[in-house]
């Protein structure tokens, strides 16, 4: 493929935001295998492993984790890269996407803003931090709840059998596709604990509790996974890290009283796990100077992408709720956020690698349930899938020329099932039933 074809340099906003990002072609088969390598890296001779979502909520987890064990990288390194990045104007945010912002990510490689020191190719350069992945003594693996079972795999391939391995931020759709490689771990690892606050299925917990893991749930609606670890882990954190975890939730539960949470949420995107981990892990909820200029440079070209979505957005009356649907590569939390504001009861953003985000609000709280219904899931107010409908590339081809309109139809159908569902609940109800 000619590189100019997927290089953004010079091509109208309005037509690249259709596409997704460099990323997305990249085929899987080369990208498995540099994750595996780098996995390895990671993993093996590691006191302890970290499997964690690698959002900001996943990462400040394994940053505690690295605390505790006494193991956090040297932040200066990462300082450096970050200036340096900013010095060349580095403005490449597509060259590949880790799972990253809410659940639904996992399934979004290539389809989002990218991090900017962890590319595909080989890196050449003198960056000091190109194998951070392989200093610490407590490795750190990003996951996404479509690849845990991968991570758990990898884990179990290359970890010592004494390793102490923690799991965060991170719930299994079903026990029975991690059951295998997680069965191997409890019996071979010195410890295994799970830290979440996501809505577990009650037979799945108890079916991990069983295996001796330690298995601590917060709820979904009060705690993120970092206020779990925190109160979870044996070691005594000072202020800085119960600040942390309380500006992550602030982003993570969607609260938006702290203006740092969005700092948190947007570098822990445009960052590499380990970048993140370290960084937050030296500084806590108040970023470096650094860093708050990578933030704000990144922010010209997100707010012009979620601009663009908001003005994509279409309404649809399902049931009683107003679903504002929109289609593009943006920041979906933000553009929810715009459609909610303007009346919508629910928001639909449609990607162009083929997943979609589900957002709800205080008047519609089904987002997961909807989700559920189109291969995927989350929580009331916060979910994402990737419809079954995507068979070979014309299918791809259709989807980015007709802005989703079978993503979009297949949701929106499932919108129609669940308000009807909800609708008779409530006649239900009204009849003493």
């Amino acid at each position: 493929m000619d590189d100019e074809l997927i290089d953004e340099a010079g091509i109208p906003r309005s037509r690249y935001t259709r596409l997704p990002g460099k990323g997305f072609f990249y085929p899987d088969s080369l990208d498995e295998e540099r994750s595996e390598r780098r996995a390895k890296e990671a993993i093996e001779g590691s006191e302890a492993v970290v499997i964690a979502d690698g959002d900001a909520d996943g990462l400040a987890c394994a940053a505690m984790v690295r605390e505790a064990y006494d193991a956090a990288l040297d932040v200066a390194d990462f300082e450096a890269a970050i200036a340096a990045r900013l010095a060349e104007g580095d403005d490449d945010e597509d060259e590949e996407a880790t799972d990253h912002d809410e659940d639904e990510e996992a399934a979004d490689r290539g389809d989002d803003d990218a991090l900017a020191g962890d590319t595909h190719e080989e890196d050449e350069s003198d960056d000091p931090t190109d194998d951070a992945h392989t200093r610490s003594p407590v490795g750190l693996v990003a996951a996404g709840p479509y690849s845990l079972d991968t991570s758990l795999e990898r884990v179990l391939a290359y970890a010592d059998d004494d390793v102490d391995l923690f799991v965060c931020d991170l719930c299994p759709d079903d026990y029975e596709w991690i059951a295998e490689p997680l069965e191997a771990l409890a019996e071979e690892a010195a410890s295994v604990r799970w830290f979440d606050h996501h809505q577990w299925d009650e037979e799945t917990a108890a079916a991990v509790r069983d295996l001796g893991v330690d298995l601590v749930i917060g709820e979904s609606d009060e705690e993120c996974t970092a206020d779990v670890a925190l109160r979870s882990l044996d070691h005594a954190f000072g202020d800085r890290w119960a600040e942390l975890a309380t500006v992550t939730r602030d982003h993570d539960l969607w609260i938006k009283e702290d203006p740092r949470s969005d700092d948190l949420a947007d570098y822990s995107y445009w960052a590499g796990s380990e970048e993140y981990a370290t960084v937050v892990g030296a500084y806590g909820a108040d970023l470096p100077e650094t860093v708050e200029a990578f933030v704000a440079d990144r922010r010209v070209e997100k707010e012009a992408r979620i601009d663009a979505a908001v003005d994509r957005a279409v309404t649809h009356e399902v049931g009683e709720w107003t679903v504002a649907v929109t289609y593009g590569r943006c920041s979906q939390n933000e553009v929810a956020e715009t459609l909610r504001e303007a009346g919508a009861d629910a928001a639909v953003i449609v990607k162009p690698a083929g997943s979609a985000s589900i957002r709800g609000s205080d008047g519609f709280r089904h987002a997961h349930e909807v989700a559920g219904r189109v291969n995927g899931g989350g929580h009331p107010q916060a979910a994402g899938c990737k419809p079954d409908i995507y068979d070979d590339m014309l299918d791809y081809a259709q989807h980015w020329t007709t802005e989703g309109q079978a993503c979009k139809r297949v949701i929106l159908a499932g919108f129609e099932a669940v308000a009807e569902e909800v609708a008779a609940a409530e006649t239900g109800e009204e009849n003493g039933e």
